[in-house]
């Protein structure tokens, strides 16, 4: 991200869940839960080219780097559909 974050997450992880005003938030009756629908996009195997020097940058931030590409891409695909 180029913008630093302005919220302190610090103070935030120190805080018990009985900490948090929950006041504004409706409660998920039985109802919402028996017409929710868990929705996973379907993924598919392909090959991508990359550059050597970015694809070694993912993979050194770690495992899962493959999704965190996915999830670049799919940012970028829906900033430009507005």
């Amino acid at each position: 991200m180029s913008k630093a974050s302005k919220t302190d997450w610090e103070r935030l992880a120190k805080l018990n869940d009985q900490d948090i005003d929950t006041s504004e938030i409706p409660e998920l009756g039985e109802d919402f839960f028996r017409n929710a629908e868990l929705r996973v996009p379907v993924k598919r195997a392909v090959t991508i080219r990359l550059d050597a020097d970015v694809l070694e940058w993912f993979k050194g931030q770690g495992t899962g780097y493959q999704t965190r590409i996915n999830q670049l891409l799919r940012q970028y695909m829906q900033a430009h559909q507005s």
